[in-house]
């Protein structure tokens, strides 16, 4: 079969720090084979490069230095990869390319990837944006409130029943078509602040924006950085999580500032069916390596939690996409983002895994004992490691008590009980004897 062969060519804006407005950086040149990309290009602008602030619009693949050392060098994807990782990051996931196929009135997966990056809107995650030329104006986004709530929930209803949004439902279309991941969301504008509302589908087993907001309560109870979150129960039932966007800074004036965010899979350079040959150490050691100056250690620790609550609720949604780094430019580096996207998985098995790998011998299974035995590549030394998982276990012990003070009622609780491990029976024991 052949294929007609496109290029296509935008301007990558990029928002710096302390700005509401974005300036470009640089060209993007994206080779399309039918609806396939095959290839692309970046070259940074000579202008964007004197900018004393300037920010690598992929660290991994885009470096700023390699960039100021040989002008107008024409950067390529890493090996085996079509896109750039932080253009993949910028580019809607599975439920925005759902919103934008809707829109389009185009079959599942049907559109060029270069019309999912084009109709992601003023709203995507990070602070990048796509524009025709360097001077071209940023696209109108004004966000609806909570009020909308309702119409938005209609909205994302009717496509995951596959139906075309009708026109007053379609506010969705601009504030739903940025985000990853399968589950419908939106985002909106309350108490001046951004959110990301996450709903609720027909098919949950539980109540998952419930659950999901008071499992993040309890990771903050752990001592984990986590956005400020809210639920909201509609007059007909249905609840909503809201939960703060970390990638979006209230400025002065009124407006917002962006922070620019790159997935863990652009740190490490890989493709989405490469995640499971990756482990937290692998995390660790790009903080070690690009992390932020006097932040390190802090988010070293943070992310060894993480994994240790990840095994305590079985939350094994923890692939790539689902951590992400920030970049600082007050310290030259890139911190750990805030927790985001955690709902314990109920199980019947004893013996679970997560998706990245936990310990050198024991790979992905997700025990106690296995978090512990790799503790040196988190900068922790084995003793302090085993009090952190105890805390964790004790803290996570009382997981009832916390969910109901968030508004969780018995019945879902017991819905997903067996999702919340008893920590002697998954190797606290052997912790407890460092």
């Amino acid at each position: 079969m052949i294929f007609n062969t496109s290029t296509w060519s935008k301007y990558v804006f990029i928002t710096l720090e302390g700005s509401s407005e974005a300036v470009p950086a640089g060209k993007l040149e994206l080779l399309e084979e039918g609806i396939r990309p095959t290839a692309s290009t970046f070259v940074y602008g000579n202008k964007y490069l004197q900018r004393a602030n300037a920010t690598a619009v992929d660290p991994v693949s885009m470096p700023l230095s390699e960039a100021k050392k040989t002008r107008e060098v024409v950067f390529q994807p890493p090996a085996g990869l079509a896109l750039f990782g932080a253009i993949r990051d910028a580019a809607p996931d599975s439920w925005g390319r759902r919103v934008i196929e809707n829109m389009l009135r185009a079959a599942p997966n049907g559109l060029p990837e270069t019309d999912y990056l084009a109709h992601a809107g003023p709203h995507r995650t990070g602070a990048l944006d796509f524009r025709d030329s360097p001077t071209s104006p940023a696209q109108p986004g004004k966000l609806p409130d909570a009020k909308a709530l309702s119409y938005l929930l209609d909205a994302a209803a009717m496509i995951q029943e596959g139906k075309p949004v009708p026109k007053k439902l379609q506010l969705l279309f601009s504030v739903g078509a940025t985000f990853g991941g399968a589950r419908p969301k939106a985002v909106l504008l309350d108490d001046n602040r951004q959110w990301v509302a996450k709903f609720p589908v027909a098919r949950d087993g539980f109540n998952v924006p419930l659950v999901e907001r008071a499992t993040l309560e309890l990771a903050r109870q752990c001592g984990m950085r986590v956005p400020t979150t809210r639920s909201v129960h509609l007059p007909d039932g249905r609840d909503v999580m809201l939960i703060e966007r970390f990638d979006r800074v209230p400025l002065p004036e009124g407006s917002f500032g962006k922070r620019h965010v790159v997935s863990a899979l652009t740190m490490l350079k890989m493709h989405e069916s490469d995640t499971a040959s990756a482990s937290y150490t692998d995390l660790s050691d790009t903080l070690s390596e690009r992390g932020a100056v006097g932040f390190v250690a802090a988010d070293k620790l943070e992310l060894f939690k993480r994994m240790v609550f990840n095994i305590l609720v079985t939350n094994d949604d923890d692939h790539l996409r689902n951590h992400a780094f920030v970049w600082d430019g007050a310290n030259k580096g890139w911190r750990l983002s805030e927790l985001y996207d955690v709902v314990p998985k109920p199980q019947v098995g004893s013996e679970r895994f997560l998706v990245l790998g936990v310990g050198p011998a024991m790979g992905r299974l997700a025990t106690l004992d296995n978090a512990l035995s790799d503790a040196g590549r988190f900068g922790l030394l084995k003793h302090a490691a085993a009090e952190i998982i105890q805390h964790l276990s004790s803290v996570v012990r009382e997981w009832r008590t916390y969910f109901e003070a968030f508004d969780v009622p018995k019945s879902e609780c017991d819905k997903i009980a067996s999702a919340f491990r008893k920590p002697q029976s998954i190797g606290l024991r052997e912790v407890e004897k460092v």
